[in-house]
């Protein structure tokens, strides 16, 4: 029984085989640290991609400073996030439009409940998000991430599986 035990507790605390998605363990669309006590989330540094709901800065917030010191320019790819680090360059890309493009997450929020990255009105522009729709489904994937020690993690994504007949599956822009 004692040795059962064991066996129980260390098997928790593997790491999955070499080869593994690390991020295929984890539910789509939550973070990978949990919140602290306050409630205010933790770093994302796990690399991985989530899916969620994106939406686009307010007039309101153009030329008022960003997390990270710099205005807020409304024809810039910037994006503000609660959980990547700020200076993490990341792929958002539009689920029902296929439509992508890379940002550099440079502030805090959004603020709202099911969502997890405001775009600036350019970049939301070029990912088919548009004014009347104001919030679109995206998958958020981190190409490049700042790490505490001053390093950055590139994350490598898979190569795209090939189908059945051999042909390469790819996403369609407009």
């Amino acid at each position: 029984m004692l040795l059962l035990g064991a066996i129980t507790i260390g098997a928790a605390g593997c790491k999955p085989h070499a080869g593994a998605d690390p991020c295929a363990a984890q539910p789509a669309g939550t973070p990978a640290r949990a919140a602290t006590a306050a409630n205010k989330p933790q770093p994302d540094l796990s690399g991985c991609a989530r899916f969620g709901k994106a939406s686009f800065y307010a007039r309101e917030f153009v030329n008022r400073k960003m997390a990270d010191g710099v205005r807020m320019n409304p024809h810039s790819d910037n994006a503000a996030s609660k959980t990547l680090p700020l200076g993490t360059t990341a792929l958002v890309t539009n689920l029902q439009t296929g439509q992508s493009a890379v940002v550099s997450i440079q502030d805090r929020g959004p603020y709202v409940t099911g969502r997890i990255v405001d775009l600036s009105p350019a970049t939301a522009r070029k990912i088919g998000i548009t004014r009347d729709e104001g919030i679109a489904g995206v998958k958020v994937a981190p190409i490049s991430v700042p790490l505490p020690d001053g390093d950055t993690m590139h994350v490598r994504r898979p190569a795209p599986r090939a189908a059945a007949d051999g042909a390469v599956p790819h996403v369609r822009s407009r």
